[in-house]
């Protein structure tokens, strides 16, 4: 029984397309030849402040953008489809690494079940990065990853709001970051409950309702924050292929030229990435003591002194009185504020608990 609450009717519909969805790919895959147990999915496990997936087809650079600017030692050979793995290394920025996952590549008018595979690493990720080869024809390259990701809805596109749920192995009960606008914190948690979620954080972006958060429960298309890669910018007749791309694209911001020959670009990546995630690093010290944290927590922009406090820990979110601020969005040094003061990226946050 699905449990009665504001989008029943729209979550039936819902089932009834995942159920239609599912039955889709059986029958695709039962095409194809069985594939081993092993390589039946792809699961990568997150590091550093970010996750970011390196999607593409063969041949446009994605193994050598990963070796040049993290540690990862990926194959890299002129004979296409080398990389039949995720690849995964570590970006460093600033006082925070970014995990760089390279995808093995799509494979265009074929094989629709490897496809699906690999763009299904993009919900796992937390955010994207699409590399275009400047040599071929990088608007179709762009609209085929497109493609490929609205049928596993992932899209590129930022909502008004939206809502993704962590579950959790451990024992942490519901930790909500962000607000519904239309319901309590026990609302959502009995609501979480009803569909046997009982540890999991709900990160909850712009003016959601209950109703996004029970979508977000049936994993309903998820947005991944994305930075283009036009890579090969150095090969003859590719600036046209930019401009190209750049009427396609519209928003110029999100594309970044780039060369693993002259090295154009590569040293913008980490800033390139922190602006697209739009995260701010935020760090802690206790009350009395002189030293901040070494390591920053990574929140949105926007987040309040009560955001930080409830992604450090449910009972200072809890038992939350006050907050001493240092930082550009601070008037003086020390100031003290309350649960709605909004950070900057580097402030430094020292919490107050009631007594």
């Amino acid at each position: 029984m699905i449990p009665k609450h504001k989008g029943t009717e729209k979550l039936c519909m819902n089932i009834k397309k995942q159920i239609a969805k599912l039955k889709a790919q059986i029958e695709e895959e039962k095409k194809h030849k069985k594939i081993s147990r092993a390589s039946l999915g792809w699961f990568v496990e997150k590091h550093g402040a970010a996750q970011l997936l390196l999607l593409g087809l063969t041949k446009s650079g994605k193994s050598s953008i990963i070796s040049k600017v993290t540690n990862a030692k990926p194959a890299i050979s002129p004979y296409p489809y080398t990389t039949t793995e995720p690849v995964a290394g570590m970006l460093p920025f600033k006082d925070i690494s970014f995990q760089l996952v390279e995808a093995p590549s799509f494979k265009p008018f074929e094989a629709e079940s490897w496809n699906r595979r690999v763009a299904s690493l993009a919900r796992n990720a937390d955010g994207l990065i699409f590399v275009l080869n400047l040599e071929e024809d990088a608007c179709w390259q762009y609209e085929f990853i497109i493609h490929m990701l609205d049928n596993l809805n992932v899209s590129i596109e930022k909502p008004k709001a939206y809502v993704t749920i962590e579950k959790k192995p451990v024992n942490i009960g519901i930790q909500i970051v962000g607000r519904v606008i239309d319901s309590t914190y026990d609302e959502i948690k009995k609501l979480l409950n009803s569909y046997g979620i009982y540890n999991a954080v709900v990160k909850i972006y712009g003016e959601a309702s209950i109703d996004d958060v029970e979508e977000a429960i049936f994993g309903e298309v998820v947005y991944k924050p994305t930075l283009v890669l036009a890579n090969k910018i150095d090969v003859e007749g590719s600036k046209e292929k930019l401009e190209n791309l750049k009427v396609l694209i519209k928003d110029v911001n999100k594309i970044l030229p780039t060369s693993c020959v002259t090295g154009e670009g590569l040293d913008m990546l980490g800033s390139k990435i922190f602006r697209t995630l739009e995260i701010i690093r935020v760090y802690t010290k206790p009350p009395g003591k002189k030293e901040k944290s070494d390591k920053p927590i990574i929140v949105r922009k926007g987040s309040t002194v009560l955001d930080v406090a409830r992604e450090i820990h449910s009972e200072l979110y809890e038992k939350f009185s006050y907050a001493k601020v240092w930082g550009l969005s601070a008037k003086y040094d020390g100031e003290k504020v309350g649960s709605s003061h909004v950070l900057i990226d580097g402030d430094i946050v020292e919490i107050h608990l009631k007594k």
